[in-house]
């Protein structure tokens, strides 16, 4: 009997084309630019961080603090004239990266802040899940130009380059993302297009001259 009548089961890791949803961060990220992010190691951005190094494009930088991590990739935006991105995790290391965003948004900077959040299923049920920060989505917008949060797997890159586009776009300032650790670490095919969103400069009035 040939072998070809036995099917070769392959594991999800080894689906051709297929990536996580981490992975299409990091290669939209890459089209993006980002040459370096800056940040504190974490189960709940593992996903990303490991795409960073299979891919081998975008430097990661660690931190001893989201505080410093973030404030290094505000310094990064502001010397390079390019996108910052900074990576936390959920709870409170969100939340010790408010002061140095808060920092970036008096002063404008285009910066990405990638931070986890717990699993799906037990957002926002109020049974004090480890690593949940209750109402973490309001304390980010309070210090961010805008804040967001990926809701499903289909909407995940999607949301990213809302994000990107927001922060890019005048006036610039950080914006921040809570991705729920399992939908960064599903498997999606390979996104077709990962070309940012247009960013409209914005031309000053002839009688402002």
């Amino acid at each position: 009997m040939s072998l070809e009548a036995f099917p070769v089961m392959l594991s999800p890791n080894q689906i051709p084309n297929q990536i996580t949803v981490g992975a299409a961060i990091a290669a939209f990220l890459e089209e993006c630019g980002v040459k370096a992010a800056f940040g504190v190691i974490s189960i709940h951005n593992m996903p990303i961080l490991d795409a960073f190094n299979e891919r081998g494009k975008i430097r990661f930088v660690m931190a001893r603090g989201e505080a410093g991590g973030t404030n290094m990739a505000d310094a990064y935006a502001r010397t390079t004239g390019s996108l910052g991105v900074c990576l936390t995790s959920t709870g409170t290391a969100a939340g010790n990266a408010a002061g140095a965003m808060v920092e970036a948004l008096t002063a404008g900077t285009p910066l990405l802040h990638l931070t986890g959040q717990i699993e799906t299923p037990y957002l926002d049920q109020n049974l004090s899940y480890i690593h949940e920060a209750p109402d973490q989505l309001t304390m980010l917008k309070a210090v961010s130009k805008a804040a967001f949060r990926v809701r499903s797997v289909e909407t995940a890159l999607g949301t990213i380059k809302l994000a990107v586009q927001t922060a890019m776009t005048a006036p610039t300032g950080p914006v921040s993302v809570e991705i729920p650790i399992d939908i960064q670490a599903a498997l999606i095919a390979m996104p077709v297009d990962l070309r940012p969103l247009p960013v409209i400069a914005q031309v000053p009035m002839a009688r402002a001259g």
